[in-house]
């Protein structure tokens, strides 16, 4: 991994630290996207630290916002001409109904559509890498989740477990879609997969609950594993040369393993990614391939 270029969301704490981590001790070039200033340079600091590797760096990024999305891939753009690896990986989990600026429901705009979005936007960078990897963090959630077309903020009758379920089925949902157009246009230096890390003990059900989501979340995560056992999927499909080719596959302890019933449903696949095109105005979403392949 040394020289490579990364990209992990999320990476100032949790599994997203632990993944930043575990690749800059690989001597990859690390930058993690954050929201916060503090804790981003405190992750900063620590990786460098634990890895010796110096360098590592953030970029301050709301995943709630279409366009701090956009700024942080211009910074990214700015500073490297080519990315090798795109972590998805940042998170979250709310009890009550919340709406972003973009007038998408919070959870699904963070644990989804901040993966659809950042892709798109770094696509012209992952297209100049021999061996692009997009990983994209889901859960077994989703195998209790169903995509709400006609309401997808879920404001009828919200309920942070079936948005969260919906948001990790639309990322297995989105990983295969997105398989299914590479391999239509013959493209075959970008491979994307979703993972399954497991039940981790971190503090996404602590952040934005009600105190009784909060209890729940405290004493289930007790039977979970830690984050740098949570990590180790993404790390593997990052870094591994076993993984390399891999594509379009949904992950659970750095092994293949079959998806819900749901995700494997093409003609929602394709409404769903109408919808995430839609949402994020974006007109033709591997546009920035078709400039490099010279057919646009």
């Amino acid at each position: 991994m040394k020289g490579k270029n990364c990209i992990v969301t999320g990476g100032n704490s949790g599994i997203g630290f632990e993944t930043a981590l575990a690749l800059a001790k690989l001597g990859a070039n690390v930058v993690i996207l954050s929201r916060n200033q503090d804790k981003a340079e405190a992750a900063v600091k620590s990786i460098k630290a634990k890895s010796q590797n110096n360098q590592v760096d953030y970029i301050l990024c709301d995943l709630s916002s279409q366009m701090s999305i956009k700024d942080a891939a211009k910074y990214i753009s700015r500073d490297f001409d080519q990315i090798d690896v795109l972590v998805n990986n940042a998170g979250t989990w709310f009890s009550k109904l919340e709406l972003t600026e973009d007038g998408i429901e919070r959870q699904f705009a963070v644990n989804h559509i901040a993966y659809f979005l950042l892709t798109h936007e770094l696509l012209s960078l992952l297209a100049k890498s021999d061996d692009a990897r997009v990983i994209c963090v889901s859960s077994d959630s989703h195998f209790h989740g169903k995509i709400h077309f006609e309401d997808l903020t879920l404001g009828k009758k919200y309920h942070g477990l079936k948005a969260y379920a919906q948001s990790k089925l639309a990322n297995v949902l989105f990983v295969y879609e997105f398989d299914r157009m590479l391999k239509k246009q013959s493209i075959s230096n970008i491979s994307i997969n979703a993972v399954q890390p497991g039940l981790v003990k971190t503090d996404i059900g602590l952040k934005h609950t009600i105190s009784l989501h909060g209890l729940a979340w405290r004493v289930r995560r007790l039977g979970g594993v830690s984050p740098a056992k949570g990590a180790e999927t993404s790390i593997y499909l990052a870094s591994s040369m076993g993984a390399k080719g891999e594509s379009g596959q949904y992950w659970d302890k750095s092994k293949p393993k079959p998806s819900s019933k749901k995700s494997y449903d093409t003609e929602g696949a394709t409404r769903l990614w109408q919808i995430c095109k839609e949402l994020c105005a974006i007109d033709d979403y591997f546009r920035p391939l078709h400039i490099k392949q010279g057919s646009a």
